[in-house]
C-alpha cells in the first residue's frame, strides 16, 4: 500500500497525503482525518523517510566500527550486537561503517552527509582523529572506549588501568615473582590504542607496588601469535611463571603454547586477563579474568547517544566499568622451585 492508493481513496491529491503525514504545510482538521481514516482501514505504516521527515530525524544511528578487512574480536562483535539490539529496542536503526585506512571515506559520509542522528565510535585511541572530527561537526556521539582527555565526552569504558592492576595483586599474593603482561599488537599500541596504554600503566604500577618482576610484550590478535608469543616467553624467559592478558583473540593460541610447553595449568603456569566470558569460559580450564559486559555497555552506548538526542543540553555523562575478577581455574599458588 503506498500513498497514491491512500489519496485516492481519501479524494485527496497525493502530495496532501504528504502534508498530512510530515506536518510540512496545514492541512483542514476534516481532510487530515479523511486522510487518517482510511490510514487506519488500511493498517498502513509510513516509510523511515516520511517519518524522519515528520520528526526532524532519521531515526538511524551510526556504528563506527574496525575495518572489515581485520577480523573483529569477540569483545568487538558483542559491542555491535548490543548496539543494534538496543538501537532496535528504541525504534532505531544502525547503519554500521567501518572507519581506518582506506575507510575514511565512509567515516566522512557519516558526519557530514545527515544520515544518521547520532553517532556511537569504537576503538578509541589517546588523540583519535575521528573524535576531534566529530566534535567540530557538532553531531551527537558516545565512545566505547575514551580518549586522554575526555571530560568533555560522552563515553562508556573499561578502566583497564584496574582491572590490569587486580590481576596482578592476584597473581603475587599468590606467590608469582615473575610475570609477563601480552598486550595487543605492536601496531595497536604504536598508533595510540587506548585499552593498551592503559593495561601497561596499570600492570607497570603494580609489579612495582609488588615488587615483582614484570615483562610486557606485544601480540597479535589472533591465536598464531598467541602461541608464538608464548614460544618466545618460554625460550628468552624460563623464570616467568604467570602472565595477564587483555588480547582474548590470542587466547587460543596462548592456550596451545602452554600445553606445548608440556605446563599445566595452574599447577605450573598461572593465566589472568581481561576478556569477553565466551572466551573466559570456553579456555582450558576456565579462565580467571574480568569479564567484559559488552552487552551493557553496547546498551549504555545507545542510551547516552539517545539522552542528547533528547536533552541537548545535558552535561556529558562517563560510564566507566570495573567488573570484579571472576575466580576460575587458571590462577594458583606459585610453583616452587625446582618443581
Amino acid at each position: 500500500m503506498n500513498i497514491g492508493e491512500i489519496a485516492r481513496r481519501a479524494g485527496v491529491s497525493r502530495s496532501t497525503v504528504s502534508y498530512a503525514l510530515t506536518g510540512n504545510r496545514p492541512v483542514s482538521e476534516a481532510t487530515r482525518r479523511r486522510i487518517q481514516a482510511v490510514i487506519d482501514e488500511l493498517d498502513y505504516r509510513p516509510n523511515a523517510a516520511a517519518r524522519a521527515l515528520k520528526e526532524g530525524r532519521t531515526r538511524t544511528l551510526g556504528l563506527v566500527i574496525p575495518p572489515a578487512s581485520r577480523r573483529l574480536t569477540d569483545m568487538q562483535l558483542g559491542f555491535v550486537a548490543s548496539v543494534v539490539e538496543a538501537a532496535a529496542g528504541a525504534d532505531f536503526d544502525v547503519l554500521l561503517s567501518p572507519s581506518g585506512g582506506d575507510h575514511d571515506r565512509s567515516f566522512e559520509r557519516i558526519v557530514t552527509g545527515r544520515r544518521v542522528d547520532g553517532v556511537i565510535l569504537m576503538e578509541i585511541r589517546l588523540e583519535d582523529d575521528r573524535v576531534s572530527r566529530l566534535q567540530r561537526s557538532g553531531l551527537p556521539f558516545v565512545t566505547i572506549g575514551r580518549t586522554r582527555d575526555s571530560e568533555d565526552m560522552w563515553s562508556v569504558d573499561i578502566d583497564y588501568t584496574v582491572l590490569v592492576s587486580r590481576c596482578v595483586h592476584h597473581l603475587a599474593d599468590l606467590g608469582h615473582r615473575h610475570v609477563a603482561l601480552i598486550n595487543r599488537s605492536a601496531e595497536l599500541v604504536a598508533a595510540g590504542y587506548g585499552p593498551g596504554h592503559r593495561a601497561l600503566t596499570g600492570f607497570t604500577e603494580a609489579v612495582a607496588e609488588r615488587g615483582v618482576a614484570g615483562m610486557d610484550v606485544c601480540c597479535g590478535d589472533d591465536a598464531p601469535a598467541g602461541e608464538a608469543c608464548i614460544e618466545r616467553l618460554r625460550a628468552g624467559h624460563p623464570e616467568i611463571t604467570a602472565l595477564v592478558t587483555v588480547n582474548e583473540a590470542a587466547l587460543p593460541g596462548i592456550q596451545r603454547g602452554l600445553e606445548r610447553a608440556g605446563l599445566h595449568v595452574p599447577r605450573d603456569f598461572s593465566v589472568a586477563g581481561v576478556a569477553a566470558r565466551h572466551w573466559a569460559e570456553d579456555f582450558r580450564p576456565p579462565l580467571t579474568a574480568a569479564d567484559v559486559p559488552t552487552h551493557d555497555m553496547g546498551a549504555q552506548a545507545v542510551e547516552l547517544l539517545l539522552e542528547q538526542l533528547h536533552t541537548p543540553t545535558a552535561s556529558p555523562r562517563h560510564l566507566l566499568h570495573a567488573p570484579p575478577i571472576s575466580l576460575r581455574g587458571t590462577t594458583g599458588p606459585a610453583p616452587r622451585a625446582g618443581n
